[in-house]
């Protein structure tokens, strides 16, 4: 859990809260964050949780895909978002892997998280293939956030980064695995880019919250990639984000104006620059004069 201080007023968030905000219907909002100054906006933002996905291979580091993330990438970005989240609920999104390869590995690098990375839970790939890791997780003490339908872990394996669930038999068995990762002690779902319609129908037959990124309106909440919703991101954008800004061509406006301005030397200007008193100039200009440097010809 994250140190910080807690904000006169506002509680932490927890898994309690988000039951109760299903319970009462009151949707649920969630955004990435990778770094202190974003996780300190969001969390003034008075979101309800902060996703420290591994999503940051593409958007921070470049990656083609989130498969190159390691342990030490998110344990890193971790840290710094601990440090500027106060109420938010801080999730970490274990890497490619991370818990594929034994359960024993799984709860170990899932506690690396709450020990050494100050986050409140951990998110996960998959459905039934990973009920025993996270049913071990779980019984360790540490809450986990499932994550069905498109899986980017599984980008090679599901053909690319496309729509899940659209057939009557992946929807089936998306269900399917929705109900074993509930009843494994998942405390909420993410749901990624699957029919709007099924999403809705999931959501309203679990009793854990539903988390949609491009599953529609019905699910219990809502999640966005920070630097998407920002335009930050200028590789591509998904058919189910909405751009709140375009921060990447404004980036891209400042940094020729301040190229432009060195260059035409409008800047620095004196309001930009730091003076010392005359009378210490002076003196300097004298001492200096009075013993003068050796040059290298000497």
């Amino acid at each position: 859990m994250s140190t910080a201080s807690i904000p006169s007023g506002r509680k932490k968030v927890t898994t309690r809260i988000f039951r109760q905000k299903k319970a009462k219907g009151l949707p649920i909002t969630m955004l990435t964050a990778y770094d202190y100054a974003t996780a300190q906006a969001i969390d003034r933002a008075g979101l309800d949780a902060i996703l420290v996905g591994d999503s940051l291979g593409m958007v921070v580091l470049g990656y083609e895909t989130t498969l190159p993330v390691t342990m030490q990438d998110m344990l890193h970005h971790c840290k710094a978002v601990a440090r500027g989240a106060h109420t938010a609920m801080l999730i970490g999104d274990m890497p490619f892997m991370s818990y594929q390869v034994s359960v024993l590995e799984a709860v170990r690098n899932a506690g690396r998280f709450l020990q050494e990375a100050g986050m409140d839970a951990v998110k996960l790939e998959g459905g039934r293939e990973r009920r025993e890791a996270v049913e071990a997780i779980v019984s360790a003490g540490i809450p986990v956030m499932g994550h069905l339908g498109l899986t980017p872990q599984s980008v090679h394996q599901l053909g690319g980064f496309q729509a899940q669930a659209k057939t009557t038999q992946a929807a089936e068995r998306l269900m399917d695995d929705a109900l074993q990762l509930q009843a494994a002690g998942c405390f909420a779902l993410v749901l990624e880019s699957i029919p709007a319609r099924l999403g809705r129908w999931v959501s309203e037959r679990l009793e854990i919250p539903t988390i949609g990124i491009g599953a529609g309106a019905g699910c219990d909440g809502q999640v966005l990639v920070t630097h998407d919703l920002l335009g930050l991101f200028d590789r591509f954008t998904p058919k189910f984000v909405r751009k709140y800004a375009d921060l990447h061509g404004e980036m891209a406006r400042a940094f020729s104006a301040f190229a432009a301005d060195v260059e035409s030397g409008e800047f620095p200007a004196v309001e930009h620059s730091v003076e010392m008193p005359d009378e210490d100039w002076e003196n300097f200009l004298r001492r200096v004069d009075q013993n003068p440097q050796p040059t290298l010809a000497d």
